[in-house]
């Protein structure tokens, strides 16, 4: 397998429309626009922007919340959610009270005015803003950090911002890494067990040791707290950690070991990203460095930019990725530009030959024939030529020569070796070929392609007669040593 893959396997996206769309429903921040809608001149706040005491029962009225503490907490949070956006532009305080005024932000207009990407990128905004909550650190009283000289003891924290922030960053990560697999993983909600051991578990520990456990055990409690905050930003979807469990591990009465069946499962709490929260993760991903593509992103380049990319695309999105790069092209003029994209004598040249059959395969228009027809001469490209001309079922094609043929085979044993290493579906193509050609390996090393000894090699350590595997290991010698 290649080792230049993208750090992150393509994601398919929602339109920009749809998500705007999950951004404004995300009740947290619809409770945001809601009270900078609400704010007027008479709304008062604190010296920091927080409303006033007064003013949080009114918030909580306007919000539909009761009027008690997790109302006015409500309140709150989306208050400083929509002043972190901009979505409320705050007055300073007055000298004479300590008081501060609060009036809609010149950001509400983009609510019914903006963009798609505008509201978006408001909504980016108050994920930032909703993540910093989220791994900030963690106190019951904040007396219990003020010492006895009346400073604030931040050591008696115990955190590290960036330790925190890494963590949940990487739990985000394999959440990202599910959601886009080719399996699907992201169809059915990811167990709170085995996301935090995902992120503390060595892979090669067997049995995990009772500190790990342990750690596993406090890293739940912690993405509890955490997915609680960002569900209502519209990021994930969370099933909560059973109450009942958590306070039977507050008296350490309960491990949370590996549970056995889905009713167990589902009490130690369940999560997955929403489509709205790909998004999120991947924007973040971005900002960070990481390389994260998304299916479309290739549209407006050129075949070799679209063949090379695809060489690290799972099948579902490599096909979905082809179909969004040849809809806005003429059939011909995007066959002739595959073909061109597909020549080359180096290492990646062979799976570059076998993605632009397949999206040949995608091309029906009988335009493409003729670019098509034009090349079956062609060394390098005869042979997919005429694969895709058979599977038109043109009656005209004339058979290829010896010699196209086993460079055809090395050819896509080379890309096949690359897209997936040395797996059973290689030595199925292995075995079929040397069953279908008698003395394949007599011909074989005599081909003149780059890849000639390395497939060779690879067939001598996959076929699984012994002769065959020695026969082709003698071929790879002859093939080293002719080259």
């Amino acid at each position: 397998m290649s080792g230049d893959r993208p750090t992150m396997p393509p994601v398919r996206l929602n339109s920009d429309a749809e998500l705007a769309r999950d951004a404004l429903a995300a009740p947290l921040f619809a409770r945001a626009v809601r009270l900078a809608r609400w704010a007027g001149p008479g709304t008062r706040v604190g010296a920091g922007g927080e409303l006033t005491d007064e003013q949080l029962p009114l918030a909580a009225a306007e919000l539909g919340l009761p009027a008690d503490g997790d109302g006015a907490a409500g309140a709150s949070e989306a208050w400083r959610l929509a002043v972190d956006t901009g979505l409320v532009d705050v007055e300073d305080a007055d000298e004479e009270d300590g008081e501060g005024t609060a009036s809609p932000g010149e950001q509400v207009q983009l609510i019914t005015s903006g963009s798609p990407q505008e509201i978006l990128a408001l909504w980016l905004d108050g994920l930032e803003s909703v993540y910093a909550d989220a791994t900030g650190p963690q106190f019951d009283d904040f007396a219990d950090l003020v010492g006895e000289d009346g400073e604030v003891d931040f050591a008696k924290l115990e955190w590290d911002p960036e330790t925190e922030a890494e963590f949940l960053d990487g739990v985000l990560g394999n959440l990202y890494l599910l959601s886009v697999s080719e399996t699907g993983s992201a169809d059915g909600p990811v167990p709170l067990p085995a996301l935090a051991a995902s992120m503390i578990v060595p892979d090669d520990m067997g049995e995990p040791s009772d500190d790990a456990l342990e750690q596993v055990s406090e890293a739940m409690m912690r993405l509890d707290d955490q997915f609680r905050l960002l569900e209502p930003i519209g990021l994930v979807e969370y099933w909560p950690v059973d109450e009942a469990l958590m306070a039977e591990e507050t008296e350490g009465a309960v491990e949370p070991v590996a549970p056995v069946d889905e009713e167990d499962v589902a009490r130690y709490g369940m999560v997955r990203l929403t489509p709205l929260g790909l998004y999120g993760v991947r924007a973040r991903m971005l900002d960070a460095g990481v390389e994260a593509p998304a299916v479309g992103d290739l549209a407006g380049k050129d075949a070799s930019a679209l063949l090379g990319a695809l060489a690290h695309f799972p099948a579902a999105a490599a096909r979905a990725e082809t179909v969004l790069w040849l809809a806005d092209r003429e059939p011909a003029a995007a066959a002739k530009e595959l073909l061109s994209a597909a020549r080359g004598a180096d290492r990646g040249a062979p799976l570059r030959r076998l993605h632009c059959q397949q999206a040949l395969s995608l091309v029906t228009d009988e335009a493409a024939d003729h670019e098509v027809r034009a090349v079956l001469d062609d060394p390098e490209l005869g042979g997919l030529a005429r694969v895709r001309l058979a599977e038109r079922g043109a009656a005209d094609v004339p058979p290829p020569p010896e010699a196209m043929v086993f460079w055809l085979a090395i050819d896509t044993l080379a890309a096949q070796l690359e897209a997936d290493g040395e797996d059973e579906e290689l030595q199925a193509l292995v075995e079929g070929l040397t069953g279908q050609y008698t003395g394949f390996f007599d011909a074989a090393w005599r081909v003149d392609h780059p890849a000639t000894a390395d497939v060779l090699e690879a067939m001598g350590r996959l076929h699984p007669d012994k002769k065959a595997a020695k026969d082709a290991r003698k071929a790879a010698f002859k093939a080293r040593s002719r080259a």
